[in-house]
């Protein structure tokens, strides 16, 4: 029954997951491989690294990605049923917020587990239980396709599995990064983090632990185009966006001890 559970969720989301031949992105976490638009893994990314920030737990991510995929496909949607927008499809006559804020997924996701942790228990529920107590919805049990990929998805996303998430972009990065404005959306994510640019020029950020760095490696890698990113260093192992589809590699010029790196 739990094979039938997972094969219905990964087809259902199959059929709306976008062609990844160009660009995309591989969420490896607990043995299984789940192919993912970057805009798709930058909102994944996005809502770990809220939780993070926020103290959560992984189930807490896996209630969220379970939510998100049953109502966006984990994509930023500006329309939805009557006034329900984001990626969470939030109704702004719910008094979810105004429209401009949740369609922006940092403070969506904020929403969303500001309401996940006044469940009950939330952490002992069954993951479309506790998503449908959040959201609502008409069909509170179309959550629990997604359960499965969602779990897996938040050990990749989460740093519980390292260098457990990989993108490839059709357009070559080039220029230099785009340091200040991914600090700040670092910092609207995680929370405040200690920053200082490289010499590449690129820029250096200090980590409090592991899984944390993870997770926001996976988030720089998820973005990479977004800010020029052309190489994350985490941990010994490198990513480079020349030759992204090939995943993480040992790298022979690692990051400083508890930082990461990128350029």
């Amino acid at each position: 029954m739990a094979a039938i559970v997972v094969l219905g969720g990964y087809l259902a989301y199959q059929r709306v997951a976008p062609l990844l031949s160009g660009s995309g992105c591989t969420a490896a976490g607990a043995g299984e491989y789940i192919p993912l638009g970057t805009g798709q893994a930058g909102i994944a990314a996005t809502i770990a690294g809220v939780a993070q920030r926020d103290a959560l737990p992984a189930r807490a991510v896996t209630v969220a990605y379970a939510a998100a995929l049953q109502e966006s496909k984990l994509q930023n949607l500006n329309y939805g049923d009557r006034d329900s927008v984001g990626v969470f499809q939030q109704r702004l006559s719910e008094g979810w917020g105004p429209r401009r804020d949740l369609e922006n997924p940092v403070y969506a996701t904020s929403k969303f587990f500001g309401a996940l942790v006044k469940v009950p228990g939330y952490q002992r529920l069954p993951v479309y239980q506790a998503a449908q107590d959040v959201q609502h919805s008409a069909d509170g049990f179309a959550y629990a396709q997604y359960g499965p990929m969602a779990a897996h998805m938040a050990v990749a996303f989460t740093g519980q599995d390292p260098h457990a998430v990989w993108c490839w972009y059709a357009q070559k990065i080039s220029g230099a990064v785009r340091t200040d404005a991914a600090t700040t959306e670092l910092a609207q994510t995680f929370g405040p983090q200690l920053a200082r640019p490289s010499p590449d020029p690129g820029l250096i950020v200090h980590i409090a632990g592991t899984r944390q760095g993870w997770a926001m490696a996976t988030w720089l890698v998820s973005y990479a185009q977004q800010y020029q990113i052309s190489y994350v260093a985490y941990a010994g192992y490198r990513w480079t966006a020349a030759d992204g589809a090939s995943g993480w590699a040992r790298s022979d010029s690692p990051a400083p001890p508890g930082s990461i790196e990128l350029g």
